[in-house]
């Protein structure tokens, strides 16, 4: 899987789950290139995101929303995430 896959299916998983005013994805795999534990096919990626339902709850809680929704992916293609919640 490539890069601009991981991000569509990652938009389209918490747009269908969730209610979300805006959503942002950034590639931020170029900054871990030379860490020991990098893996090719494995992304770090960065979400920034607008929710009025995801601002209703604890930022741990709605962090855990958001794991569970891209369980799948977490486990095959992301290495790291960074979420921002707006």
């Amino acid at each position: 899987m490539n890069i601009n896959e991981l991000i569509a299916i990652v938009k389209n998983k918490l747009q269908n789950e969730l209610t979300i005013q805006s959503i942002k994805i950034e590639d931020k795999s170029f900054l871990h290139k030379k860490h020991k534990g990098h893996k090719d096919g494995k992304f770090h990626l960065k979400l920034t995101i607008k929710s009025h339902e995801l601002s209703q709850l604890s930022k741990i809680v709605a962090t855990k929303k958001i794991y569970n929704i891209l369980s799948i992916e977490l486990k095959e293609h992301i290495h790291s995430i960074q979420i921002l919640l707006d």
